[in-house]
């Protein structure tokens, strides 16, 4: 069992101060051994998945498992299968007969390593510096497609559909150009016909995306489904020449078939997402499997479950511990999944259509007591204008230690980033940092987070800055009216866009917030339209407006706008080298606060990039935030973690 330990019918719990809890989860615990699970692949008898190793710089390693039970690290040291395609990269890998194709973070070139061999480039040395980025690949015979992003000096990166041999090293052939976007090229069973995703500035790939076939002898193109008001996600080929996708055409991303020639065909209609924002490429949530089953993930009520659709058209829930499905992959009259439940991180596991599991690769063994694990409670409540938000609610929960007796406990305000990802009910250290120190959590699922369907997502639209801030301010009263938060001891964090929602909250003149922590937020507005990368460079005309002409609306919401009213404290976490919210943004605010004697605090980590991937600077973001919150909401910290300070600017 992942948590360990066996819980006792009666304890002894100790009353304590909340925030000083005695925890076995110290930041040194979430990053021992840690990885990130982002891929899985199935090749033959052989599973493959990626771990993202924060204990190594934070590089992604390719891992094979044999029949046997083997398991190989398959990347030389050194290499990091990782890709910068609209930044947020994914897809940087596939294989087949053992032989695996993957782009080097390094150079962004796309090499072949064979079994018992060395990385082979097979892309040419580009003429800008990382100038050529590869992802998304699918291979036919001795065929390879893939998106390339072709950075020049001067001008917009240009994204492609490029074909390329396989094997031996060449200049790839542009088969696709034109499009803002392009992604997931899949060649026909027959290798004749083309399939990919398309869209064009302003929209996102949750928006309005085209799914194009093109014969490639004749170079017709048919649009098979998508456009204005409908998002498409995930075309695969099966063996009887059918496209199958996933679309949000219902008002929820579910699956559809479409055999050419004929019309578009409903495989799974559920009031439920199948589909996830496209933040990165080379998802997959549904495997179709040897005898027509599918078994796919589905989202519902803020958590995951895994379904089968039967080759009688029977759907049917597995009755399965997961609550956080990140890919589903055939494999043969099964599914090989990366998922996580409640009480686990996420492992590799083989699941077949009965609801069998076989683990083929375990989550952390962490032998903790459960009685001190905290696990998600979905709350739906009133917001504005008579809309209903949601999130996930984590009490503290300790095996040893309870509060004071009368008291509520201080509150943590969770905001995702995105804005359009969603809080994730798995069991994850993070969470656990706090909760189990007695704080509680509540990570928030404002609107225009997916999960709900696409009316909630779209409420975000050109309400960015106002209906998140909105949420997230009646998700924690809603908590405090309950009794499950001290309205006067609660924080909130957020990164990326979550960190621009908890600037837009703390200068609220009406905010409930004692603090906050902002993680590579986005303090200005404008400056983020000006100076973003391009797969985001016309994000905020949805969310916000078309710039410049609704200027005077991003200066509104732009929290540096209102600097002078944000009088509580804040600590700002940035990466030195994030190409999505420059250190300008985190630095704009800081300096700020600075001259008008807020309290702040101020940790810039060298050599990351959007998010933090190596194990040092995980431990000390998590240590220096807990550190920070000591101080200002005044509790102790335990001093036999050694927790070191931080420096709080004019407190």
């Amino acid at each position: 069992m992942a948590i360990g330990g066996d819980a006792t019918s009666v304890r002894d719990v100790i009353p304590a101060p909340f925030g000083s809890w005695p925890t076995p989860i110290t930041s040194e615990l979430v990053v021992a051994a840690a990885v990130r699970l982002s891929d899985v692949r199935v090749d033959g008898d052989d599973v493959w998945w990626a771990e993202d190793r924060p204990a190594e710089g934070g590089r992604t390693q390719l891992v094979r498992r044999g029949p046997d039970g083997t398991v190989t690290d398959v990347l030389p040291e050194g290499r990091n299968a990782r890709t910068a395609v609209h930044e947020y990269g994914g897809g940087a890998w596939w294989v087949r007969a053992g032989v695996v194709w993957f782009t080097d973070w390094a150079d962004q070139r796309l090499y072949r390593l064979a079994p018992g061999g060395e990385p082979e480039p097979l892309t040419p040395e580009p003429a800008v510096a990382r100038g050529d980025r590869y992802a998304d690949g699918d291979l036919h015979g001795d065929v390879l497609v893939c998106v390339r992003e072709r950075h020049a000096p001067g001008g917009e990166p240009r994204n492609e559909v490029v074909r390329l041999a396989a094997d031996v090293p060449g200049e790839p052939e542009v088969l696709v150009t034109g499009p803002d976007f392009v992604a997931a090229p899949r060649l026909s069973p027959d290798g004749t016909t083309l399939a990919w995703l398309r869209w064009n500035h302003p929209s996102m790939p949750w928006d309005a995306v085209e799914l194009v076939v093109r014969d490639l002898a004749s170079g017709e193109e048919t649009v098979v489904a998508g456009g204005p008001g409908e998002s498409v996600t995930e075309p695969t080929w099966q063996a009887d020449g059918a496209l199958w996708f996933v679309s949000d055409r219902s008002g929820w991303w579910n699956l559809y078939r479409w055999p050419p020639g004929r019309d578009i065909e409903t495989v799974v209609r559920t009031d439920a997402e199948i589909g996830v924002p496209g933040w990165r490429l080379g998802g997959s949530r549904y495997a179709v499997l040897d005898d027509g089953a599918v078994v796919f993930a589905r989202t519902s009520r803020g958590s995951d479950g895994l379904a089968v659709r039967g080759t009688g058209g029977l759907v049917a829930d597995l009755d399965l511990p997961f609550t956080d499905v990140a890919v589903v992959r055939p494999a043969g009259d099964a599914a090989v999944v990366v998922a996580g439940s409640a009480t686990a991180e996420a492992g590799v596991h083989r699941v077949g259509l009965a609801g069998d599991v076989a683990t083929l690769r375990a989550p952390r063994d962490l032998g903790l007591d459960p009685a001190g694990v905290s696990t998600a409670e979905h709350v739906t409540f009133p917001t504005d204008g008579e809309r209903r938000a949601h999130a996930l609610y984590f009490a503290p929960a300790s095996a040893t230690h309870t509060g004071p007796e009368g008291e509520a406990p201080p509150l943590v305000v969770v905001i995702h980033g995105g804005p359009t990802a969603a809080a994730s009910p798995g069991f994850s250290l993070s969470v656990q940092y706090w909760t189990s120190r007695g704080f509680a959590v509540v990570s928030v699922n404002h609107g225009g987070s997916t999960g709900y369907g696409r009316e909630f997502r779209d409420e975000l639209l050109g309400q960015w800055g106002v209906v998140d801030v909105a949420d997230c301010l009646a998700a924690a009263r809603h908590l405090a009216a309950r009794g499950l938060a001290d309205p006067d001891r609660m924080v909130i964090r957020g990164g990326s866009a979550g960190g621009f929602t908890v600037l837009s909250a703390l200068v609220r003149s009406d905010t409930p917030f004692a603090a906050g922590a902002d993680h590579f937020g986005v303090a200005d507005l404008e400056a983020l339209a000006r100076d973003t990368h391009k797969f985001e460079s016309r994000y905020l005309d949805r969310l916000v407006g078309p710039y410049p002409q609704a200027r005077e609306v991003y200066v509104e919401r732009s929290p540096i706008t209102h600097v002078a009213r944000l009088h509580r404290p804040l600590i700002v976490l940035q990466g030195s080298e994030d190409a999505i919210v420059p250190p300008g943004q985190s630095e704009a605010i800081v300096e700020a606060l600075r001259a008008k004697g807020v309290p702040v605090a101020y940790l810039l980590f060298e050599g990351e990039q959007h998010g933090f991937r190596q194990a040092a600077n995980i431990r000390r973001a998590l240590d220096a935030e807990l550190a920070f919150y000591s101080r200002v909401l005044g509790f102790a910290l335990r001093e036999e973690e050694g927790i070191a300070p931080v420096e709080v600017e004019n407190l």
